[in-house]
């Protein structure tokens, strides 16, 4: 698979981030954020091209849960720890708790890695 220009910038952008000191969390949450929402866009137009290169069955398939478990769970999967990193920003940002911040990148990292391999697999099963 190929790698993902705007998800390795926000890559960047979270690892920086989990180092930043208190305050400049205060200036810089706007980076983090757009990092973050580029990259979701990136993988939602990635995700959105492999599904359209499956074949009609395999589409049925998918939307049945028959023989593409597997994209079902790592998509499901990937959406939940998305999710939980949304939910922490939100969280960190109300109550400008640059720790949770930190805890919040670190799960945005984790949610790339889990959007990554779903995204392999929808596109490895597009070849089949």
């Amino acid at each position: 698979m190929q790698k993902l220009d705007a998800v390795e910038r926000a890559r960047a952008v979270m690892t920086e981030a989990m180092e930043w000191p208190d305050w400049m969390w205060l200036f810089e949450k706007a980076k983090v954020r757009e990092a973050a929402d580029l990259a979701a866009e990136t993988f939602e137009s990635a995700n959105r091209e492999a599904r359209n290169s499956w074949s009609d069955d395999f589409k049925r398939a998918y939307a049945e849960g028959a023989d593409a478990h597997l994209i079902k769970e790592a998509d499901d999967q990937a959406a939940r720890v998305t999710k939980e990193a949304e939910t922490m920003f939100a969280e960190a940002e109300k109550r400008f708790n640059a720790a949770l911040a930190r805890e919040a990148a670190r799960k945005a990292l984790e949610s790339f890695d889990l959007r990554e391999t779903a995204l392999a697999i929808a596109q490895s099963a597009g070849k089949d």
